[in-house]
């Protein structure tokens, strides 16, 4: 008689069961939701970062050219400031007349001008600059050096941030 024949037979093994789990698993299951989260808040962060940085870098061709024809303006130091003052103001409104073609802001004058003008920039504080308005009208109208380069900072800033 052959010793394997005594043997018991075989037991089949139980089938494995997908549930539950090993532990390995679930420790790999909570990894995969905190990476989740992290991407998440990354992408969020992201874009608000992108929606907060200013988009002075890329401007249009029209701003482009006010702000190069701001530079080429001869400021007035120690001459009469009138014919500036005019072409700042010229400069102004020919843009507000293609950005805001609805608001006939171009045919606006005085305080309220100056009021349109920063309801779309407050950041300029043009509505300090009231010789703006009222410089071209005065004859020998002179102004110190700091004044000249305070209004032309605030125009070329208004310039680069009206919306």
């Amino acid at each position: 008689m052959n010793p394997l024949d005594q043997l018991e037979p075989l037991i089949a093994p139980a089938p494995i069961s997908w549930w539950p789990p090993a532990p390995g698993w679930w420790l790999l299951a909570l990894l995969l939701l905190i990476v989740i989260w992290a991407a998440v808040r990354l992408l969020k962060r992201l874009r608000k970062r992108v929606k907060q940085t200013p988009q002075n870098d890329t401007l249009d061709p029209l701003r482009q050219a006010a702000l190069t024809e701001l530079e080429s303006l001869h400021k007035p130091y120690d001459q009469d400031a009138g014919p500036w003052l005019q072409q700042l103001n010229n400069i102004l409104k020919r843009l507000c007349r293609e950005h805001y073609p609805q608001s006939n802001s171009h045919t606006l004058s005085s305080r309220a001008w100056l009021a349109f003008l920063d309801t779309r920039c407050p950041a300029a504080g043009l509505t300090r600059w009231m010789i703006l308005v009222e410089g071209a009208y005065k004859p020998q109208c002179r102004l110190d050096d700091k004044a000249i380069d305070g209004l032309h900072l605030a125009v070329s800033t208004w310039i680069r941030k009206h919306v």
